[in-house]
């Protein structure tokens, strides 16, 4: 480490000397031969010192990356039956292990590089940014309970924080590991619960495994998962559903459109379904469906215009008087950028009601939808679809939000 800041005071010091040197050039050419033989000078020390001291440090860090006590530790790290995330100062992830992908229902690739505490709920975020930032700062490490969005019958997590200097790094990390309360263990990687699931485990080669084998004996190919099969009839049911309900309301004003749409998607794909319609240059609420407000729950229609949308009680009537100006997440797909977030980490993504608490923490949104409704990429945006599920609903996933996606174009044309 002494090296790498001497070598890295050194190159300053060297660029300060040329940048001196390039203002040389205004000088009278019969002065310029001092100001030259100094640039050869600087050019031998750093082809002679400059450079082999660089060649030396480099070589010396690939050796170290590739030790195997490294391999040894990353190993421990992935295969340690506990959640384990590395932070950085501001909450940051930088690596979890293979326990932690899976009690916060994210892959390392995506949760890299994204705050935590997106994944935590609302209540317990900041208490959470301000320990990581203490036992980063040097203050001793620290533990407190946390919960994820949804989980309010689900046992509370136990989040234990101690400070961390990785090798070769200036600044220290922050490594945070995730137990429930009740100190009941995880289950194994690749284990199996269950009748019939005694002595097998997912580990290739393990006892009580046996592979599978095709023709020439190559192993066969995996049976479908049935769960993933039940999603994808469901999502194309979906298309079929809303294709029928669009043509049965074909030539209805839009307000009526967009009612229908919302019914179909309301209970069975989510827990609410806020419609914005285009409406001579400014966006109008027309549809508002929820815990409380569902489809065919309040009197007949007046004047073409959906009656959820209506200023009322609690917080269906919240969503209802919103100006959908005021909701950052609609102006923007009215705009023509769609959103998919899981766990958002912005509470004031869908604004504030009267009395400024954020919608989307009152309505507990774990994930949400919002997308323009427009015939096509370059047609212009007729209204905004929101989706949103709460609770301990699973969160939308990408397949979702594609088939979300057609729909919205679907629902554009019916609006004609």
């Amino acid at each position: 480490m002494a090296e790498s800041e001497e070598l890295g005071a050194r190159l300053a010091d060297f660029r300060r000397r040329v940048e001196e040197l390039c203002g040389a050039r205004a000088l009278p050419s019969h002065e310029r031969l001092s100001a030259l033989d100094a640039a050869l000078f600087e050019l031998q020390y750093a082809a002679e010192f400059l450079w082999p001291r660089y060649e030396a440090l480099a070589a010396r860090g690939v050796r170290g990356a590739d030790t195997r006590e490294q391999q040894l530790l990353r190993a421990l790290f992935q295969r340690i039956p506990l959640a384990v995330v590395l932070l950085d100062g501001e909450s940051v992830v930088r690596r979890l292990n293979f326990a932690a992908t899976r009690m916060f229902a994210a892959r390392a690739g995506f949760a890299t590089g994204r705050s935590l505490t997106g994944s935590l709920r609302h209540d317990g975020r900041a208490a959470f940014r301000s320990h990581v930032a203490a036992v980063a700062r040097g203050e001793g490490g620290r533990s407190l309970v946390v919960r994820l969005p949804g989980a309010e019958a689900d046992p509370a997590l136990r989040a234990t924080l101690t400070a961390l200097r990785p090798p070769g790094e200036p600044r220290t990390a922050v490594l945070a590991v995730f137990q429930p309360v009740d100190g009941a263990a995880p289950e194994p990687s690749g284990a199996r619960t269950g009748p019939g699931a005694q002595g097998v485990t997912g580990a290739p080669g393990a006892p009580g495994v046996r592979a599978r084998r095709g023709r020439a004996g190559l192993p066969a190919a995996a049976a479908p998962d049935p769960v993933e099969v039940t999603r994808h009839a469901e999502l194309l049911d979906l298309v079929d559903t809303m294709a029928t309900a669009l043509l049965r309301t074909a030539g209805s004003p839009p307000e009526r459109v967009l009612e229908r749409a919302a019914a179909v998607l309301y209970g069975r794909f989510a827990d609410w379904v806020v419609t914005d319609l285009h409406d001579g240059g400014r966006l109008r609420r027309v549809t508002v469906y929820g815990p409380g407000c569902e489809p065919g729950g309040g009197p007949e229609p007046r004047g073409g215009v959906e009656p959820a949308a209506a200023p009322g009680g609690g917080l269906a009537g919240a969503f209802a008087r919103q100006d959908p100006a005021s909701c950052p997440l609609v102006v923007e797909a009215a705009a023509g950028s769609p959103a998919f977030q899981v766990r958002p980490d912005d509470a004031e993504l869908f604004g504030r009601d009267a009395e400024g608490a954020p919608l989307l923490v009152r309505a507990a949104v774990t994930s949400l939808l919002c997308v323009p409704l427009r015939a096509s990429p370059g047609a212009p945006v007729r209204g905004v679809l929101t989706l949103f599920r709460a609770g301990a609903r699973r969160a939308f996933a990408m397949a979702e939000a594609g088939v979300v996606d057609r729909v919205s174009r679907h629902v554009a044309l019916g609006l004609g």
